[in-house]
């Protein structure tokens, strides 16, 4: 037994809540290593370096909020954040700079307006993501945000799901797009439909189980069973029993669902979730991946509803001030309905504006610094929190992302989406392992035995019916090469592509070492690169 599993073993990790806030009183000195571990549970984590200083998550189930709860999350960060907040890939929020004697307050101001942190870190359910324009978008399977928020709820709080294996992740929605990523959560529940004998037309869910990415990625394979809509709970809570009874409990790097699904196949692991069920499913019908992998939702869009548009904007980062914060509830009271919804691409929508606000909305968004109709770099973009407060981070990451997306904008001409992910660990929280171009942090040796930050590039990742992960092109690019490296590639791409392919397409079709060659830049004095590596991963 790991040392993980002895703490959750003699505590649950939900009854760390009393002690959480009697720490607030007897200060950060007198908090056991067993607790902080289990803080976890609550969405708190020591920042770097472990000063004293905490991050904290929260939840916001489906991507959908209020302009209320905003205001609570941007009074949150102005009073206890020193004014910065982070909109996730997972849809939440997280601040960072908190003191433990900062807990009960704000704990307080969340529950006032319905925001749990409760399961948005540690062993457990983590935040049921969803499409950011459920129930709005015109070309959707069905509007599946009840769905999604039914999981959450039983989960929530639930001690018989509170000691899992490792983290667990579910998304939940009926996007056209699969926006929500299906592919790389432990379940991703996607909408679709069937034609019954009768004629009539049935509304259901394909569950797909075991994605994930981090150090040794997973796409989630596919159980073949359709799931009526009022069922999709009890196949959720069947799978979530087996990763409860049958993960691994001893290697804590082979604990996630995907390598349970790995090790036992999609059939044997089918088999026992079919047999903890009171109800047996039909086949799954055909159904289509989505082509395009590139899913987002930025930009003025009409609704179903007449008269109606969402305005999606870019946050480069995800990094939002307090001030941005204030001023987005704000333009969603006044030009909407007040809803504001996040997305797993960090970046923020409003809906429900009517048609004669609509230039109102862009505005005031540009204003702050949040266009609606950014660059094609600008609007993928998305780094993880970096070694800025992340223990695990080798690199920094959210600057030079900025540096690079404005480098590129400046230097390259061209009108495709094309996806730049960057990750300062190889844990992937920043996702660069379905980028275009992902990055992934790493230090890179001078001479003297110094060290400076750098990059590993690798290419060609993506979602959907060709989905596959990034191929490793070059390693150990010093931080300041990197721009130029990306934009050398680019630029040979928009030189050489054919005139029906697009990036993937190019990558694909092209070898490790004459991509490389695309990349290559006049390295800093002294750094020694290493060249490509053919056919190796990102992560040795």
């Amino acid at each position: 037994m790991n040392e993980n599993e002895r703490i959750k073993k003699e505590k649950d990790g939900l009854d760390v809540y009393e002690d959480l806030l009697a720490y607030a009183k007897t200060g950060f000195h007198t908090i056991t290593p067993e607790d902080m571990m289990l803080f976890r549970w609550y969405g708190i984590y020591e920042q770097k370096p472990k000063d004293g200083h905490f991050m904290m998550r929260i939840k916001v189930t489906n991507g959908d909020m209020t302009a209320e709860q905003a205001r609570v999350v941007a009074d949150i960060t102005r009073i206890y954040a020193r004014g910065i907040t982070d909109v996730t890939t997972r849809q939440n929020f997280q601040f960072h700079w908190l003191t433990v004697e900062d807990f009960p307050d704000i704990l307080k101001r969340l529950n006032a307006v319905g925001i749990t942190t409760s399961g948005a870190c540690g062993d457990i359910t983590r935040n049921v993501t969803g499409c950011p324009v459920a129930g709005i978008d015109p070309n959707e399977v069905f509007d599946a945000r009840h769905w999604g928020t039914e999981i959450h709820e039983f989960f929530l709080g639930n001690k018989d799901f509170s000691n899992l294996p490792r983290k667990y992740k579910i998304s939940v929605s009926g996007c056209c797009a699969q926006c929500a990523l299906p592919e790389i959560n432990d379940i991703g529940a996607v909408g679709v439909r069937r034609t019954l004998p009768n004629g009539q037309e049935e509304l259901g869910f394909h569950v797909r189980v075991g994605g994930g990415l981090s150090a040794r990625p997973f796409i989630s394979k596919r159980l073949n069973m359709f799931i009526p809509q009022d069922k999709l709970l009890s196949v959720a809570i069947a799978i979530t029993e087996v990763f409860r009874d049958h993960g691994n409990r001893n290697n804590r790097k082979a604990a996630r669902l995907k390598f349970l699904v790995n090790e036992w196949g999609i059939e044997k692991f089918e088999a026992e979730v079919r047999a903890r069920l009171d109800w047996t499913p039909d086949e799954a019908t055909e159904w289509p991946d989505p082509k395009k992998h590139f899913r987002d939702h930025v930009g003025v869009h009409a609704q179903k509803q007449e008269g109606l548009y969402w305005v999606g904007a870019t946050i480069l980062t995800g990094r939002l001030s307090d001030d941005q914060l204030y001023e987005i509830a704000r333009i969603a009271e006044t030009y909407g309905d007040g809803n504001i919804r996040t997305t797993v691409h960090q970046n923020i929508l409003l809906p429900n504006i009517p048609t004669a606000n609509i230039d109102h909305v862009v505005k005031a968004l540009e204003t702050i610094g949040l266009p609606t109709s950014p660059s094609t770099f600008r609007r993928a973009a998305i780094a993880c929190t970096g070694n800025e407060f992340c223990n695990l981070a080798l690199t920094e990451t959210k600057g030079l992302l900025k540096e690079i997306i404005d480098h590129v904008e400046k230097t390259v001409d061209l009108e495709e989406l094309i996806r730049i992910n960057l990750n300062g660990c190889p844990n992937d929280c920043g996702h660069h392992h379905i980028g275009d171009i992902g990055l992934q942090g790493c230090l890179v040796k001078k001479g003297g035995g110094v060290s400076v930050e750098g990059y590993d590039l690798a290419l060609g990742g993506r979602l959907g019916q060709d989905a596959r992960f990034v191929r490793a092109i070059r390693r150990k690019v010093p931080a300041t090469e990197v721009k130029y490296a990306i934009e050398n590639l680019l630029k040979g791409y928009v030189e050489a592509k054919d005139a029906e392919e697009d990036f993937s397409d190019f990558v694909d079709r092209h070898s490790d070492e004459e991509l490389a060659l695309l990349m290559k830049t006049e390295f800093a004095e002294g750094v020694d690169p290493e060249p490509a590596v053919v056919g190796a991963s990102v992560v040795d």
